[in-house]
């Protein structure tokens, strides 16, 4: 949560910077056109991968799979989708990560195996990741209350 802050203020200031530079170079009204095409395109790019990873979550549900890398597909949809709306090159470039699929998919499944081995490491009560069960053998009888 530390890193937050220095981001949000570091982010658009690097943009501004690199938005001044290219419109220096290219010129106002291309670089303006050019914010405008990565927008269009990852909206594109937002409704087909969303359908495909909606398709991929349904599949996997109705196979009794827990669909958790899809789920994280979804979210890093979402994200990528909101950063390629933000005006910059540097979003731009994190948004169409999340969005192309032969980037985001290993990314998602990393992330994923990397929760899971955290989950499992770390301390605390009982992990659904762990596949330790704890089993009490013993004998009862059962009383009668009434007597």
């Amino acid at each position: 949560m530390r890193i937050l802050l220095p981001l949000f203020i570091a982010l658009p200031i690097l943009e501004m910077f690199i938005l001044i530079r290219v419109g220096g170079i290219i010129g106002a009204l291309p670089t303006i056109a050019l914010v405008v095409l990565t927008a269009t395109i990852g909206l594109w790019l937002l409704k087909r991968e969303g359908l495909a990873t909606l398709n991929r979550v349904q599949t996997r549900v109705s196979q009794g799979e827990l669909p958790e890398t899809e789920l994280l597909e979804g979210i890093m949809l979402i994200v990528g989708g909101a950063l390629l709306l933000t005006p910059g090159f540097v979003t731009d470039a994190i948004g169409f990560a999340c969005l192309l699929p032969f980037l985001r998919q290993p990314i998602a499944r990393w992330l994923v195996q990397r929760a899971i081995v955290i989950k499992t490491r770390g301390s605390g009560g009982g992990s659904q990741y762990r596949k330790e069960t704890h089993i009490i053998e013993g004998e009862f009888t059962e009383e009668d209350k009434n007597k």
